[in-house]
């Protein structure tokens, strides 16, 4: 059998176009198809379903951070009026305060001025009381003094 030397290619050199290079070609053929639908196909399906995993996973992280956002916004804001309202009860209990302290201090002043009044007016009494009996003594006295005089006389 003549065989086709091309560039001065000899037989069992780098190209031997006989049997085996069809056969080769059907091999490689056949073993693309082969490894596409064994191997190619599913692990192509599989990188593709974790894309796809890992898509929605970030979307989802980009959703939960975006809510955490939103309710630290929210929970700053609450802690920040709690805090207000917290001043505002703090500054209302020493108002309170401070006007009960007032109106003790008014009533014990008043007790004071009203329980001073009525001893100076026991006192007034008292002295005046005094007064009026040293008076009738003293005049019992003169008219002692006067009747024992007129009576040596």
């Amino acid at each position: 059998m003549p065989t086709l030397f091309l560039f001065g290619a000899s037989e069992g050199g780098l190209f031997d176009f006989d049997a085996t290079l069809p056969l080769m070609a059907v091999q490689v053929v056949l073993l693309t198809f082969i490894l596409n639908a064994l191997f190619f196909k599913p692990v192509g399906r599989v990188v593709e379903e974790r894309e796809d995993y890992v898509n929605t996973s970030r979307a989802e992280a980009k959703k939960k951070i975006a809510e955490v956002e939103l309710l630290e916004t929210e929970l700053k804001d609450q802690l920040k009026e709690a805090r207000l309202e917290a001043q505002k009860v703090i500054l209302e209990a020493e108002q309170d305060s401070e006007n009960l302290y007032k109106e003790a201090l008014a009533l014990a002043t008043s007790e004071a001025n009203a329980s001073r009044e009525k001893a100076r007016r026991e006192i007034d009494s008292q002295r005046d009381e005094a007064l009026n009996q040293l008076k009738s003594e003293a005049d019992n006295l003169g008219d002692l003094i006067i009747e024992r005089l007129l009576a040596k006389k």
